[in-house]
């Protein structure tokens, strides 16, 4: 098991989640509530740069779909970026790529 790591830092469009490790049931709620904490603008865009993800079962698709709704709630965007294979297989299964903004990597997610 790998602990969950994440980073925030800012860009042009707004906040970048670097998130490493495993999100599933034992990390899930502190990446919900760091987001959740997350003041996003009107008009600005979360990226989740899942590009250090190694596992995610079904609590951290769930905070995924809660770093939407929050996005949401504040007038944001939310896209993904560099989701690895496993994740993004899933995301395709249950219809989740028709919502969030797939990037190949953190820098075309951050484009204005």
């Amino acid at each position: 098991m790998n602990p969950l790591q994440t980073t925030t830092r800012h860009a042009p469009t707004g906040p970048v989640l670097e998130i490493n490790g495993d999100l599933d049931y034992t990390t899930a709620g502190e990446l919900r509530a760091l987001i959740t904490a997350l003041t996003l603008k009107p008009g600005q865009r979360l990226v989740l740069d899942l590009a250090g993800l190694e596992f995610c079962d079904s609590s951290g698709i769930t905070a995924m779909i809660a770093a939407h709704n929050h996005a949401r709630t504040a007038q944001a965007d939310v896209a993904l970026a560099a989701v690895p294979d496993h994740t993004l297989r899933v995301l395709r299964l249950v219809g989740l790529d028709q919502i969030f903004p797939l990037h190949p990597d953190s820098a075309a997610a951050t484009q204005p």
